[in-house]
């Protein structure tokens, strides 16, 4: 899961600077962890102790405050009983990587990614974004070729994933909904040419940077399996000692979730 966070990181300070190249600097002194991370680790925790989703996601929410929940989310945290809210934002689909690495079969896989997505985004949309992310991870480490991946998606999901990387970037605008983001993020891990390049394009695409990375990131490490290591280090230096504890303990238990470092 280590590549969706390096994408959350690298994509956090260009949501609202869009570059529409792949050429920038892919860390500076501003880049940081967001929601995106945050709830990334708040599923990890709860794969490696059978927790509850609904109850850890408020904890981890409420102990990293201002890090850009969206206003529904925002309100949910803070419930005395919180209760889905019929959302079909991106937000199930940014911290569903975890699952994706965790499980042993698609059924498995898809079970909980519904799971971990229906305490909050209990929309078929919301819900539809975090399978199919969770999906793309689980096929790639399986060893699917692309075009596999492609097929599968399009076909179960009903995305179009026919447009190219170049036209995205033309037309692509600010869109926090799953049906605005997860088929963009797809594009572009199909078009990556390693993790680097995913992370590159997706930031070039404009609109929401740190989420269509962090979803796009954990599919290139999935698919890919290597992250070059000085990548991996800028991310481990930005991230909570919480988080660095996690992550080493899920790529213990779940080696599918531990890059080759190159």
């Amino acid at each position: 899961m280590i590549g969706a966070v390096i994408g959350d990181i690298v994509g956090s300070v260009f949501e609202f600077d869009n570059q529409r190249t792949v050429a920038f600097p892919l860390f500076s002194a501003g880049s940081t962890f967001t929601d995106d991370s945050v709830l990334t680790f708040a599923t990890a925790k709860v794969l490696l102790g059978k927790g509850d989703y609904t109850a850890t996601y408020q904890d981890f929410a409420r102990r990293y405050e201002g890090r850009g929940y969206g206003g529904n989310f925002w309100h949910w945290i803070y419930a005395d009983d919180p209760k889905p809210y019929n959302s079909y934002g991106n937000g199930s689909a940014m911290r569903v990587s975890p699952v994706g690495f965790a499980f042993d079969s698609l059924e498995e896989t898809l079970a909980e990614a519904r799971r971990s997505a229906e305490v909050t985004h209990n929309h078929p949309e919301g819900i539809k974004g975090a399978l199919a992310a969770a999906q793309v991870i689980y096929m790639a480490r399986s060893g699917a070729s692309k075009p596999e991946i492609k097929r599968e998606i399009t076909g179960r999901y009903g995305y179009d994933l026919s447009r190219p990387v170049e036209s995205i970037r033309q037309i692509n605008q600010f869109d926090e909904t799953c049906q605005g983001s997860i088929p963009e993020a797809i594009s572009v891990f199909l078009e990556g040419e390693d993790y680097e390049h995913t992370i590159r394009l997706a930031v070039s695409i404009g609109g929401d940077t740190d989420t269509i990375a962090c979803i796009a990131g954990g599919m290139a490490q999935a698919f890919f399996g290597s992250i070059p290591a000085w990548i991996e280090r800028e991310a481990r230096e930005r991230i909570s000692s919480e988080f660095v504890d996690i992550l080493n303990r899920f790529q213990a238990r779940f080696p599918a979730a531990a890059p080759v470092l190159t």
